[in-house]
């Protein structure tokens, strides 16, 4: 493929709907989440434990990076943003918070900054509309930029924990 990037190895396009919807109804909503949930488990690698912290940086892509938030029974909340420079320090963006609903297998764009400078995502608006149409506008953004990051071969791979000796806490054992 073109420009390094990797095939996706998974696949939304099993989701059926249950009848024709109309985008940025509800039922679409719902089915937009699904089809998140499938794409953020391409870039996943095993379970998430609260405060871990990832960093995915393939070749031809800003390293993009990804905190566990919190973990509980049913969701798990995470933050993804890629950071660029600015000459007043480091600007997170697109600065998304997700939710992972892990009995429903569902992904939600729970909040994104309005100010987006990466090229993936700058062309879209979700600052305004219904209730219903800013998260169609967020979970779609999110959807186009999953996809977006596993093409360019983004993964979030677990990595065995460093015990700095200077902090006896960080060490296991």
């Amino acid at each position: 493929m073109a420009h390094g990037r990797t095939k996706n190895p998974l696949s939304d396009r099993t989701i059926v709907l249950p009848r024709a919807t109309r985008p940025g109804s509800f039922t679409a909503l719902m089915t937009l989440y699904e089809s998140n949930f499938v794409r953020l488990g391409a870039l996943l690698d095993g379970p998430l434990a609260e405060g871990d912290r990832y960093v995915s940086a393939p070749v031809g892509d800003h390293p993009l990076h990804l905190t566990v938030e919190e973990v509980c029974r049913y969701t798990t909340t995470l933050h993804m943003t890629y950071y660029f420079d600015a000459p007043a320090g480091p600007v997170a963006d697109p600065d998304v918070t997700v939710r992972l609903y892990h009995d429903a297998r569902l992904v939600e764009a729970m909040g994104c900054a309005a100010l987006r400078r990466h090229k993936a995502v700058k062309h879209l608006d979700i600052r305004t509309g219904s209730q219903l149409n800013r998260r169609w506008a967020r979970n779609v953004m999110l959807n186009k930029w999953l996809e977006y990051c596993a093409d360019l071969g983004h993964r979030f791979r677990r990595q065995p924990r460093i015990c700095d000796p200077v902090v006896a806490d960080t060490c296991d054992g």
